[in-house]
């Protein structure tokens, strides 16, 4: 009889971050200047790395792809949040929910996939550097880009096809500030047992996998470090460490949230801000900030620069 009461929803309502007027306006104010950090760290890495001699370098190969990948991923959910909070009305039609909850995943699993290809090559750096030319090739390196957009569409389909499955009976609140599966699952007239089971495995369990993976690499890489020399260990352990930042700031906030019972807690949005907004803008400061390669190539391209006008007037 449930099924029988199918209604065809043509738009959802999306609760955003809060109802006070206040709060609305700093998190504007924040979120706004957050994304405009994370839209410009991203392109200055993005442009250093083309214009400078680290774009042959594995490391900064991915490096370039994270960046993107990172712009894409936050620019599917950031502007609509920033224009909801000023915005009397928060919809978002059906289509664009579904879109949003599949562009989301498809970003998100190819920045795990670039966050895990660049931990193997810091692996690889450190514990084989004889091989390292040849296991890190140009050739690979474009396999594994390749294989990481090719992993982000074969976690997000399924994502995709599980939330058009669901079906809507008048009720289209959302208690959130984008589309994603356990929301709408909350609003869903049907029994969502089963696939909160499946989120659970293709969002949560893949998360937690990818994370043990990931510090296990970095455990490996520790123990080897013991061999290097002062200077070599502590070049390998800036790299390492704005890697681990990364990665914590990143997984911890996801494997929390998709890895349970599939219910929607308060807390959710505030854990959704850390990995749709505030760990990709802090992406481009970490991997600046900490690592001399990428600073030296930045004052590179951006000190000539600035010379080469100089000299035009």
């Amino acid at each position: 009889s449930q099924m029988g009461n199918k209604v065809n929803i043509t738009e959802f309502i999306l609760f955003g971050l809060s109802y006070d007027h206040n709060i609305q306006i700093f998190c504007f104010v924040l979120f706004l200047l957050c994304y405009i950090i994370l839209l410009l760290g991203n392109l200055l890495i993005l442009i250093s790395i083309y214009c400078s001699t680290l774009s042959h370098q594995p490391l900064y190969y991915f490096l370039s792809h994270l960046a993107s990948i990172d712009i894409c991923y936050t620019s599917s959910v950031t502007p609509k949040l920033i224009g909801d909070l000023l915005a009397s009305k928060r919809t978002i039609l059906y289509n664009s929910c579904m879109l949003q909850v599949f562009v989301m995943h498809f970003f998100g699993m190819i920045e795990v996939f670039i966050l895990t290809a660049m931990a193997f090559d810091r692996y690889v750096a450190i514990c084989k550097p004889l091989h390292y030319v040849a296991i890190m090739s140009k050739k690979k390196c474009n396999l594994i880009v390749v294989a990481a957009w090719a992993g982000g569409a074969v976690h997000s389909f399924p994502q995709l096809t599980m939330a058009l499955q669901l079906p809507f009976c008048g009720l289209n609140e959302i208690d959130h500030y984008f589309c994603d599966i356990f929301p709408l699952m909350k609003i869903a007239c049907t029994d969502t047992y089963i696939t909160g089971v499946l989120v659970v495995a293709n969002s949560g369990l893949f998360a937690l996998v990818t994370f043990v993976v990931l510090l296990a690499s970095y455990v490996i890489i520790l123990y080897t470090l013991r061999t290097y020399s002062a200077e070599g260990r502590w070049k390998a352990l800036s790299t390492c460490g704005s890697h681990v930042t990364v990665v914590i700031l990143f997984f911890g906030p996801i494997i929390f949230s998709y890895l349970r019972p599939p219910t929607s807690y308060p807390e959710d949005k505030v854990l959704a801000l850390f990995y749709t907004i505030i760990a990709p803008m802090f992406n481009p400061l970490i991997y600046t900030l900490r690592n001399t390669e990428m600073k030296n190539a930045m004052r590179k391209v951006w000190c000539q620069r600035v010379f080469r006008k100089g000299n035009l007037y």
